[in-house]
């Protein structure tokens, strides 16, 4: 396994994996023991950055989420397993009630929900600091201020580490971190969004997106990555949901456009070169780039794992890199 550093502060830190885990299904899609046994391959291969979310999966039985959750805070007590496992989580996007979801009854980012709903989260996963908290989508009810000094407060109360933020508007995430600055408190540092070697359209309005998506790593995003090198990008759906691997699929929204067949037949090129799958050259473009992103891969079973895990020694040559990154 390799390595890298997520946040600034001496005191906060952490170095996490460089392929990160999604654990969205465990305990609701994916069994117990199946999610157990994911969970410990990770482990005994070196991974030590596991992502989940108040809210999941909420949409599997109509509940408000937090399977996820309990699952791995059962983990971590049958196994053992203290601080050297990085566990993140969200919250912001939990439905307030059973049959609503985040686009009608989202919990939101106000001061008393950040405050109330980490300490839910805290004793679902059995642990006295949230190693890293997001906040998950957006929201336009809650002053920015308030919750900036939401999770600054929690911060300085030693129950969160670092603070990170997904599915936002570039704008409004610096605006977030330039009132955090300017206040002397700690700020988001690591940035959560759906990111992939195929490219999407971001004009397509969504349900909680009407100018198009927000939850893509555009040009933006990306450049913003390059100016502020403190920062972090995990990337969510890195495999986009199969797309790669079963090309008899239909392409996900957004992504049959004119730009997506050269950009397949690169990556199956490369695949064929290097005697890789494509999920794995996907990932090790990724990992190996010279932005700094860390994918963030779901596996509902160890065989599925056990290719992620292949693609940390994977390594692109720079022409190869060239020939990628060139195909549109």
């Amino acid at each position: 396994m390799k390595y890298r550093t997520i946040g600034s502060d001496p005191k906060n830190r952490r170095e996490v994996s460089v392929l990160a885990l999604g654990a969205m299904l465990f305990g609701s899609r994916t069994d117990e023991e199946t999610s157990f046994a994911v969970l410990d391959r990770y482990v005994e291969a070196g991974g030590n950055f596991i992502d989940t979310s108040d809210n999941y999966a909420f949409w599997i039985d109509g509940g408000q989420g937090g399977q996820s959750e309990e699952l791995l805070g059962r983990w971590r007590r049958s196994r053992g397993i203290g601080d050297e496992i990085v566990i993140a989580t969200k919250l912001g996007a939990r439905p307030l009630a059973p049959g609503t979801s985040y686009v009608d009854n989202p919990e939101g980012l106000s001061a008393k929900v950040i405050r109330e709903s980490a300490e839910r989260s805290r004793e679902r996963l059995g642990v006295d600091k949230l190693d890293l908290l997001y906040a998950h989508i957006e929201d336009h009810t809650a002053p920015l201020r308030e919750t900036v000094e939401g999770f600054a407060e929690l911060v300085a109360e030693g129950t969160v580490g670092l603070l990170g933020v997904s599915n936002h508007a570039v704008w409004r995430v610096e605006r977030a971190r330039a009132l955090a600055a300017a206040a002397g408190l700690p700020g988001y540092e690591v940035l959560q969004y759906e990111h992939s070697y195929l490219r999407p359209r971001t004009d397509v309005p969504g349900e909680i997106f009407p100018d198009g998506s927000l939850g893509a790593a555009g040009p933006e995003l990306l450049g913003y990555l390059r100016a502020e090198p403190a920062l972090t990008l995990v990337a969510y759906s890195p495999l986009l949901k199969g797309t790669y691997a079963h090309p008899d699929r239909p392409l996900l929204p957004g992504y049959d456009h004119p730009g997506t067949p050269p950009r397949l037949a690169a990556l199956r090129e490369v695949a064929r070169e290097t005697g890789a799958t494509v999920n794995q050259v996907v990932l090790a473009w990724q990992i190996g780039g010279e932005l700094p992103v860390v994918p963030l891969a779901g596996a509902s079973s160890v065989a599925q794992l056990e290719e992620n895990l292949a693609a940390v020694d994977l390594e692109l040559t720079a022409e190869q890199r060239a020939r990628l990154d060139g195909a549109h």
